[in-house]
């Protein structure tokens, strides 16, 4: 299939997708009964008895629901080099790393050309799709997009980020090519081993081909917010490297310098028409369609723990419309954007039926359990794809071809409707509550909520959030809710003590108002971190691995995660305690 990717008929995908989406649920038990018959001599399915059944209902009353938890003594085998079939019937000989910004440390998900298959239908059926709505012609992208550290296991796995595993397949840059979405930054730069040095070449390239460029695009909203909040600071540093034909001495990785030796000529005429579009902008508003003037779109996932950059997202983009990316996770793929007209806000991805399996477990059994002693927790039952009811909420169980069998995701979806007989789901959150001290149920949707409210009071000073984060602080009675903010200017304290009052007010939820009333809750805390404090996090995470086209900020710092909770409080240089109860 790789080796013709050239010849994609994108008429002819849209048709395949209606096909298939018209008739889910037999596509889901062949999808099943392929995934069953691939791994019977794995040795986990074998040991539950399926006894080569490959049926829906034989599978569902062998397996068990499972999460990464369970799984991890098999997943260690298998790092440590085990090559008997544990998980899956053929060797896993690479393992993606999850970004860890949740739990404090990544997790290992096992990767095979399954995965990598998957991933090539979701961005073929997406770009069809997008392409109707938004034609783009033969150009490049300018993808900030970047290879993670890649390292070998004890057991001489690669390991790497799900998305260092796409881009390093040798299929991917002619998929790329043939959905016309070809990064217009060599190799050198996407792989190079200093996230900013590749960074400003991004920057260069995408400068260096401003005509070409028909869409701008990274894996996650934060990390076109973060290029051009970059940009912002290097602009007339990379004006001189155009005007020069000579690369800045930032740029130290040889590889990378020699890549763009190739890309780079002196060219006054363009570096004056840069500065020109620079210092016309007011506060860099329409930045990138004055940069890029045939680029349709910016793309990337936009939604969940991305909505935050939003505002300052379409504050550079002017008019050109944002179009976020489909659903997935480093464990797989789920869902495709078939409709990218809406805004991202009101965004639904419709579920490939032949990715997978998926099980949904209706939200309203999970909130029944919650805080019942264990030996009164029934297990929970979960629906098929096509038995999900529009309107209700669920959390995604996931069956894919790389040793996940009805693995628990912990992503929480609204379905929004059907797409023919398959759901379209909406990205609620994630399920593990994220603030609770009493009876308080606050999720990062909720503090979403509250932040962008207690923003609006600063937008009065022209001062915005650049990133915040929250911590339950418990070393003191009552525990209180944390909020650090980074900010962008300067706000008198008079507005931050007001701004603190606002975020306590704003968290809705029953339990917190009721127990803030009676100081269960302790008074919420504001503390205002130095500029430069989520970059700090930011490089930690990176010096663990992670890429940064996968990061995404840790909006509750928890426990297990000391080593950022160290970052914040040592940066802290206001504090502000609430008075609104």
């Amino acid at each position: 299939m790789l080796e013709k990717v050239e010849e994609l008929n994108m008429d002819k995908v849209i048709e395949e997708f209606e096909l298939l989406s018209k008739d889910a649920e037999r596509v889901q038990r062949e999808t099943l009964k392929k995934i069953l018959e691939d791994n019977a001599s794995a040795e986990y399915l074998q040991s539950l008895g399926l006894n080569g059944r490959t049926d829906p209902e034989s599978f569902k009353a062998c397996v068990p629901l499972v999460t990464h938890k369970e799984l991890e003594p098999y997943i260690y085998r298998i790092i440590d080099g085990d090559a008997s079939p544990i998980l899956t019937g053929k060797p896993i000989t690479t393992m993606s790393l999850s970004s860890g910004t949740t739990q404090g440390k990544p997790k290992y998900v096992p990767w095979n050309d399954e995965l990598y298959e998957t991933t090539m239908q979701i961005y073929q059926t997406s770009f069809a799709f997008r392409n109707r709505e938004f034609p783009i012609k033969n150009g490049k992208a300018l993808s900030f997009i970047y290879g993670s550290k890649q390292f070998k296991t004890k057991g001489g796995l690669a390991a790497r980020t799900a998305t260092s595993n796409v881009f390093s397949n040798a299929g991917y840059k002619c998929a790329m090519r043939a959905l016309q979405s070809q990064c217009c930054s060599p190799d050198e730069v996407i792989f190079g081993p200093d996230f900013f040095q590749s960074l400003y070449c991004h920057l260069l390239c995408g400068l260096i081909f401003r005509d070409e460029v028909q869409f701008v695009s990274s894996t996650f909203a934060h990390s076109i917010v973060h290029a051009f909040r970059t940009f912002e600071q290097v602009w007339e540093e990379l004006c001189t490297d155009i005007r020069e034909g000579v690369l800045s001495s930032r740029v130290i990785v040889p590889s990378i310098r020699m890549a763009m030796s190739k890309l780079m000529k002196p060219n006054p005429k363009l570096a004056t028409l840069i500065h020109k579009k620079c210092t016309g902008l007011s506060n860099w508003y329409g930045l990138i369609p004055e940069l890029f003037p045939n680029a349709k779109y910016i793309y990337g996932i936009m939604t969940g723990s991305m909505e935050p950059y939003l505002k300052k997202l379409r504050h550079y983009a002017g008019e050109l419309p944002l179009l976020t990316a489909d659903y997935g996770s480093s464990e797989g793929w789920i869902a495709a954007n078939v409709n990218p007209q809406y805004p991202p806000e009101n965004a639904t991805y419709a579920v490939l039926p032949h990715i997978g399996y998926f099980e949904f477990i209706p939200l309203s059994e999970l909130d029944n359990t919650r805080g019942q002693p264990d030996f009164l927790c029934i297990d929970p039952q979960p629906v098929s794809l096509t038995q999900v009811k529009v309107g209700e909420e669920y959390e995604v169980v996931m069956t894919n071809p790389a040793g996940l069998y009805r693995y628990r995701l912990g992503d929480v979806v609204k379905v929004m409707g059907f797409h023919n007989s398959t759901p379209e789901l909406k990205f609620v959150r994630r399920s593990s509550l994220l603030l609770n001290i009493n009876i308080d149920k606050n999720t990062e949707k909720d503090l979403q909520v509250a932040v962008e409210a207690a923003a609006k009071l600063l937008a009065e000073e022209k001062t915005e959030v650049v990133d915040y984060s929250s911590h339950v602080d418990l070393s003191e009675e009552p525990g209180h809710y944390v909020i650090f903010w980074e900010i962008s200017g300067e706000a008198s304290e008079e507005l931050l003590h007001e701004c603190c009052n606002c975020l306590d007010k704003s968290f809705v939820d029953a339990g917190y108002i009721s127990s803030r009333k009676v100081n269960c809750i302790g008074a919420l805390e504001l503390r205002v971190v130095r500029r430069g404090t989520f970059q700090k996090i930011l490089d930690h995470y990176l010096g663990l691995g992670t890429a940064v086209s996968q990061y995404k900020t840790p909006r509750c710092v928890g426990p297990t995660n000391g080593v950022v909770l160290q970052i914040l409080s040592e940066n802290v240089v206001n504090n502000y305690r609430s008075t609104a109860f």
